[in-house]
């Protein structure tokens, strides 16, 4: 079904492969950041608290904060001007 999926929607699936630990950069460098940023800097009293405490810390990540792969803008700010290119193309 994903397959299928994939091929509907042009989407190209990428796995990564048994032994490159590198396919995965991307995601090991956020978890690195989410567990040196946000887990490990926090005290949590309770489950509501440390639910509040990450999706403060996913929105200043998504929102605020700059990334250099986004040639330095916030995700939300790279959505927008690729979605300004779209709509001017």
């Amino acid at each position: 079904m994903l397959d299928q999926w994939a091929h509907l929607n042009g989407a190209e699936i990428a796995f990564a492969r048994p032994g490159k630990p590198t396919d995965n950069a991307h995601i090991e460098a956020f978890n690195s950041r989410l567990r040196a940023e946000c887990l490990n800097a926090s005290w949590f009293l309770s489950l509501a608290d440390a639910r509040e405490r990450l999706e403060a810390w996913r929105r200043e990540y998504n929102e605020e904060r700059p990334h250099g792969s986004l040639r330095n803008l916030t995700p939300q700010a790279f959505a927008e001007q690729a979605q300004h290119a779209r709509e001017v193309a």
